[in-house]
């Protein structure tokens, strides 16, 4: 039985990869395991590795490098990616890439080891943190073509957004329980607020250091498991096949033929992108440092005793934050069929834009940082339908490169924004003379980051267009 065969005669119910999953139906669900799996270990890694580079030593434009360091990698990556998927298979492809995540996690879990050894002013634990993420980002990036191209062949048209909210929920209920497997790793440490400061005591960095360690032997662990689950598990025989790979004259016809109803999309998207870039890896750096914000429990549990320290109370703030992803996403492809894709998507831009506003200017209080988290939730609410409006108007056997050419365009532009917020966050000085050219502030950062958001929002509510399949569906 394979997917392609099945799925477009039936229009899926969003909530069929969680059933089809206790049934062992391995054709439906083995894409969204291979998800579950790899989107655990990422998400309990990716959002404390600035605290883990804090602890080996860099501070915050060392960190706002590494961001633009991924922002190049998820630009360079999905087109190849998405062609060699539509070559060779989703099977074979996803395996190969897990294969490589797998090993970034290791050689994250082995940084520590080289961090007395310097390249220069560098320490050679810092490199292997950027070497790291060439192979952890695989899975995640050179994928994306085939997870798309999947989701596309198994659904009708029209039923798109209900295809990518199922693999979409399963994804975010690894979102939702990584960080909380995370937190409870960072239970025993008590790290004092330190202003805007980026920086922490020898004894602090030393139990942070040692608990991700051991958040890393649990990511190489769901990492094994998912590739294996991936590869034995799913069925081949439905794979649509495209053309051969054809270099660089490929990428650019590949980009004149991007349907021209993406093109506002892709505008829009980048300038969300990039604002949320400039942001999205200090937020744990605003809740641990910056705010310095813990929380104090009314109960008294093992080894953390009444109060969890910041870093795990991030952790609880990230999984509530899915939590509402996970709750609003369904229900948000299913309003996207009667009043269309485009709001839906609007409603996300709108909550990745205000976001980082409300965060840099939140009072130091845990509820405070409950209802933002859980604020932000919303923002996947848009998410499938995003995905929808992405690979809807691409041609069978083509939703990879369709999808690798979109996010190469926006990919590229988007990787200096790491950099940009870190620069803005830390400030800049002359280097012969020492006098401060621009006087560095989170606020400014975070702030600048609002508005190019919402200038992004606001052009997608002008000029952005409806999926065809939907439009006529509800009679626009």
């Amino acid at each position: 039985m394979s997917i392609e065969e099945d799925a477009p005669d039936e229009e899926p119910d969003p909530f069929d990869a969680y059933r089809q999953f206790f049934a062992l139906e391995r054709d439906v669900i083995v894409l969204s395991l291979a998800m579950f799996a790899f989107s655990l270990g990422f998400q309990m890694t990716n959002r404390y590795i600035p605290e883990y580079m804090v602890a080996l030593g860099a501070g915050a434009f060392v960190i706002g490098l590494f961001g633009t360091f991924g922002n190049i990698i998820a630009a360079v990556y999905p087109y190849p990616g998405g062609a060699i998927s539509d070559r060779i298979g989703s099977r074979y492809a996803l395996t190969v890439f897990g294969l490589c995540s797998t090993l970034g996690f290791g050689v994250w879990l082995a940084a520590p080891l080289v961090s007395d050894v310097t390249i220069g002013p560098i320490s050679l634990a810092i490199v292997l943190i950027f070497v790291g993420l060439i192979f952890s980002q695989a899975w995640k990036s050179f994928g994306l073509g085939a997870t798309y191209a999947i989701v596309k062949q198994a659904v009708p048209p029209s039923r798109l957004a209900a295809g990518f909210a199922s693999t979409e929920s399963f994804r975010r209920l690894a979102f939702l329980i990584g960080p909380l497997i995370a937190a409870a790793f960072f239970l025993p440490i008590d790290v004092p607020a330190e202003a805007a400061d980026v920086g922490l005591s020898d004894a602090v960095a030393a139990e942070i250091i040692t608990a991700f360690q051991w958040i890393l032997g649990v990511a190489i662990v769901f990492g094994v498991v998912g590739t294996v689950a991936q590869h034995v598990l799913y069925d081949s025989s439905g794979d649509s096949f495209g053309k051969q790979f054809e270099g660089i004259a490929r990428i650019r016809r590949d980009l004149r033929e991007m349907p021209e109803e993406l093109r506002p999309l892709l505008v829009a998207d980048t300038l969300v992108r990039f604002a949320n870039g400039m942001v999205y890896i200090f937020f744990v750096l605003v809740v641990t440092q910056f705010l310095g914000v813990g929380l104090e429990l009314p109960f008294s549990i093992p080894v953390a005793g009444d109060s969890l320290s910041p870093q795990a109370y991030f952790g609880l703030l990230l999984g509530l934050e899915m939590l509402v992803a996970l709750l609003v996403m369904v229900p948000a492809a299913n309003v996207a069929e009667r009043v269309g894709l485009k709001p839906v998507v609007a409603l996300g831009f709108a909550v990745y834009a205000i976001f980082p506003i409300l965060l840099i200017t939140a009072p130091a209080s845990a509820l405070a940082l409950a209802v933002l988290f859980a604020f932000s939730g919303l923002r996947f609410a848009g998410l499938p339908a995003h995905k929808a409006l992405i690979v809807g108007p691409a041609e069978m056997g083509a939703g990879g490169r369709v999808t690798g050419s979109y996010y190469l365009v926006r990919n590229l532009i988007v990787i200096p924004s790491a950099a940009v917020g870190g620069l803005i966050w830390a400030g800049v000085s002359n280097p012969l003379t020492g006098d401060v050219i621009l006087e560095g502030s989170p606020v400014l950062a975070f702030s600048i980051a609002t508005v190019i958001g919402l200038v992004g929002t606001a052009y997608f509510l002008l000029f952005g267009e409806e999926f065809e399949a939907y439009a006529k569906q509800n009679g626009t």
